[in-house]
């Protein structure tokens, strides 16, 4: 079973990115990945293609893509962690919303569990 701690930051991404497109309409394709993240179609397929290798998207060469159920679990933990941060950073620090959204996919990947979960327990409180 894969684990958060075994995917890059990069990777963990691209599960966020197919959990939020997949929330916003029925299919999702390289296409819209590459859109929504601003890179190459080649780029983006090859992400997929690690992910399916993983065993976290069922994808078949240009068809849509779909999260497993462990490609689910872990995107939206993924998003909620990602939304977490961007309340923490708007609510308690006050950064602008568009300085949080910015920051928060900068650093969403590079903190610890533990501080994560510090966040939230301090968010909740």
């Amino acid at each position: 079973m894969e684990t958060t701690a075994s995917i890059s930051g990069a990777m963990e991404e691209y599960l966020e990115t197919i959990y939020i497109l997949s929330r916003k309409k029925p299919t999702v394709r390289i296409t819209d990945i590459a859109a929504h993240l601003g890179i190459s179609k080649p780029s983006a397929n090859r992400a997929v293609n690690s992910l399916k290798n993983r065993g976290l998207v069922f994808h078949e060469p240009y068809g849509d893509i779909m999260l497993t159920p462990q490609g689910e679990r872990l995107g939206h933990e993924f998003y909620d962690r990602h939304k977490m941060i961007m309340k923490f950073l708007t609510s308690v620090l006050e950064v602008p919303s568009d300085i949080a959204e910015t920051d928060a996919s900068s650093i969403e990947h590079d903190l610890s569990r533990d501080t994560v979960e510090r966040m939230m327990k301090y968010m909740n409180n």
